[in-house]
């Protein structure tokens, strides 16, 4: 499982002109779902996330958990994560879980990280064309993936 961690100021995510989910500040996380992926891969994955202490204190230290801070989370579904790009120039998708057990390790992440957080958790329209937009405050992006665990 691949997440892409972005803190931001705000979020929203909008399918066909409609916002379908919006944040303030917290985290935007995209998340991909590879073949190999299990629920202990969205268990370890939204443990890390929710105590990653990426938020400022009051020394200016980044120190602090989206938890601490009482940050909201916006998670968006994003296969692209898994692209294979090593031969040729067209990525390949071939390493993403199939759509059933993407949706499903993908809403088994989200309740994880809900219950770590104690609160829900907005999310983008599985499987749809989706607009994201954001205002990444930092910048500060992480890249996570629950295989190598660096």
């Amino acid at each position: 499982m691949k997440a892409v961690i972005q803190r931001v100021k705000e979020a929203k995510v909008e399918v066909e002109s409609s916002t379908v989910a919006a944040i303030g500040k917290g985290l935007l996380i995209l998340l991909g779902v590879s073949k190999e992926d299990t629920e202990e891969d969205a268990e370890w994955l939204a443990k890390k996330i929710a105590h990653l202490r990426i938020f400022s204190d009051e020394e200016g230290k980044m120190n602090r958990s989206v938890i601490a801070i009482g940050g909201e989370v916006l998670v968006v579904s994003q296969f692209t994560l898994l692209a294979a790009y090593k031969k040729g120039n067209r990525p390949s998708f071939t390493e993403a879980a199939e759509p059933e057990k993407a949706q499903q390790l993908y809403q088994y992440f989200v309740k994880c990280l809900e219950k770590h957080l104690n609160r829900p958790i907005a999310t983008g329209v599985f499987q749809s064309y989706m607009q994201v937009y954001l205002c990444n405050d930092g910048p500060v992006t992480i890249v996570m993936d629950s295989k190598t665990r660096k």
